[in-house]
């Protein structure tokens, strides 16, 4: 009897300690101690090396140790070809980003190219609109996203818009971005925060992870130079992209909100011209963060 008590008990800590083996074996690069992810990456922070070299490109992403993607574009090859790439190298592609005019006027062209691909969200990180962000193109912007968020989940996609910063254009006591989250159908229609184009703008990105819980499903992790004054343009020199925690974004503060807030997804983004040398740096800094 004590002998299969004995037993027992040595298989349950081997279950035990293959179950943790297992769940490091789930941590992603870019978590720690308290950060827990999932960190992917957003593959247009190698836009210039995609033009150059598809394969040697998801090469390096693998070096890096990244599992999970995002997406901007194909690079020239078929939606097919580039999961086959993916695949090979163990890399999952979540998400993906495509045109307002795409989710406008041929959403079923998206649909086909995302279920090619096999994404989970399709999102949308840039409204046309001339001169200041108004609340005319805030409602067109409402209900382009409504109507694209139904046809999607028809097919089991998950949209999403990811804010730019023009879009915090005041709007009586509040901004034209509470406007469009508020106009959104939660059941169609998802958001990714992007840290420098929240904190840009003068928002704290905090604050509105609080402020819409649930509704910030998605994330991109980057970081504004020191020093930087923002505005309301959606645009500033990609030199200010900067390695995780060395610039203006309080990193602990917000990502213990993200998590709170429901976010479900993190993906590194960093489009400067140094961004070999700083996604690393970007992972090892996320690794070690703790709050």
């Amino acid at each position: 009897m004590k002998s299969r008590m004995m037993r027992s008990v040595g298989a349950l800590a081997l279950v035990a300690l293959s179950g943790g083996a297992l769940l490091a074996a789930e941590q992603t690069v870019g978590t720690g101690k308290d950060f827990k992810g999932p960190v992917g990456l957003q593959l247009y922070s190698l836009r210039d090396s995609f033009k150059q070299d598809v394969p040697g490109t998801l090469d390096k992403v693998q070096a890096m140790g990244f599992k999970y993607v995002e997406l901007a574009g194909t690079y020239g090859i078929t939606p097919a070809a580039f999961r086959q790439e993916l695949e090979a190298r163990g890399l999952v592609p979540v998400a993906g980003h495509f045109s307002f005019e795409q989710y406008d006027k041929n959403v079923d062209a998206v649909i086909r190219e995302a279920t090619a691909l096999g994404l989970q969200y399709v999102g949308c990180a840039w409204v046309p609109h001339q001169g200041d962000f108004t609340e005319m193109d805030a409602h067109r912007t409402i209900e382009v996203f409504n109507r694209a968020g139904r046809a999607l989940a028809a097919h089991g996609l998950k949209f999403y818009y990811h804010n730019h910063g023009y879009e915090f254009q005041p709007h009586g006591k509040s901004t034209l971005m509470d406007f469009i989250i508020r106009g959104t159908d939660p059941e169609y229609v998802a958001f990714q925060m992007d840290l420098l184009w929240t904190k840009f703008p003068g928002e704290d990105p905090a604050k509105w992870l609080a402020k819409y819980p649930g509704r910030w499903v998605l994330m991109h992790l980057k970081d504004l130079k020191k020093g930087v004054e923002g505005n309301l343009s959606g645009g500033t020199d990609v030199r200010n992209d900067v390695t995780l925690g060395t610039g203006q974004i309080d990193f602990a503060n917000v990502l213990k909100a993200a998590k709170a807030s429901g976010t479900k997804w993190y993906f590194i983004e960093d489009e400067s011209p140094s961004v070999e040398i700083q996604v690393p740096n970007s992972l090892r800094f996320l690794e070690q963060l703790a709050w």
